[in-house]
């Protein structure tokens, strides 16, 4: 069984909103008060899923475009594939800033928050200097020693994702999660990130075999405990072909039945390639929830 998710590292009382001069963009997003919807950009030659697509920056930006205009709430920008399910290709901090140079500040411009999906705290520094708002983390804070204090100085808000070397099927992924999750949030605290500023996101695929991502999906409510916003990210990934044999551009069904399930577990946050499915499905979800 998961141990019990604690609010605060032990002794530590919960802390009070920010009030810092920078406005909390986390905040604005939050107080709609409705599921919100990240879209994914891949300036990336070798992402699962549309890996090449949109590494020129002409076809990025109007790729950036195209998502606000089918109703994005915020925009997540990565350089450097994740691939969660191996044979990624490390990509240097100069490879990984030039990537983003031409991109970036001008998806910036287009009006909704920028989120940098980045592992390295020179590029989450340069990336919220040239116009994005939020951090988004697939190590947790636990990767780069700097990526904290980084954040914190930069009064960012920060995705805080749960992940592994490798996927494990033995282990008790939910108990996993949650001590990942304490011990970044751990980080968080001691680096002077407000708890208001705080994302998690159990990282579906990233270190997990099909049936831990499902489990996690199942069981969101262990980590309601943590006061937090939740994300999830179930778009494309290979769990869904795991259930129904598919290609990752084939697995729109299911990756709207995944992130419709989470939501109804409150998720705050959903990523996914696909916006207007995605926010067509909410839509029609909420309003037969109103109709009950």
């Amino acid at each position: 069984m998961a141990k019990t998710a604690s609010t605060n590292p032990p002794g530590q009382a919960d802390a009070a909103p920010s009030d810092t001069p920078s406005a909390n963009v986390l905040a604005q997003l939050l107080a709609k008060a409705r599921p919100l919807v990240m879209g994914v950009l891949n300036v990336t030659p070798d992402s699962f899923s549309d890996g090449g697509q949109f590494l020129q920056a002409p076809a990025a930006i109007e790729h950036a475009r195209r998502l606000a205009a089918e109703g994005a709430d915020i925009i997540d920008i990565g350089a450097e594939s994740t691939r969660p399910y191996g044979g990624a290709r490390p990509v240097s901090l100069e490879e990984e800033r030039e990537r983003l140079e031409a991109i970036l500040p001008a998806v910036a411009t287009i009006g909704i928050p920028v989120s940098i999906d980045t592992l390295k705290a020179k590029v989450a520094a340069w990336a919220l200097d040239a116009g994005a708002s939020i951090v988004n983390d697939v190590w947790g804070l636990q990767r780069d020693p700097d990526m904290a204090r980084v954040v914190a100085a930069h009064e960012a808000p920060v995705i805080i994702m749960h992940n592994r070397e490798t996927a494990d099927p033995t282990i008790d992924i939910i108990a996993d999660v949650t001590e990942f999750f304490s011990r970044s949030l751990e980080i968080a605290w001691e680096a002077g990130i407000p708890r208001d500023r705080i994302v998690l996101d159990p990282g579906i695929g990233f270190g997990k075999t099909p049936e831990q991502s499902i489990a996690c999906i199942a069981r969101l409510d262990n980590w309601r405990g943590f006061n937090m916003p939740l994300l999830v990210g179930a778009s494309r990934k290979r769990f869904i072909h795991s259930i129904t044999p598919s290609e990752p551009l084939e697995r729109l069904g299911g990756s709207l039945a995944a992130h419709l399930i989470a939501v109804e577990h409150g998720v705050a946050i959903i990523r996914t390639h696909d916006v207007a499915p995605t926010l067509q499905a909410l839509a029609v979800a909420a309003a037969i929830r109103h109709a009950r």
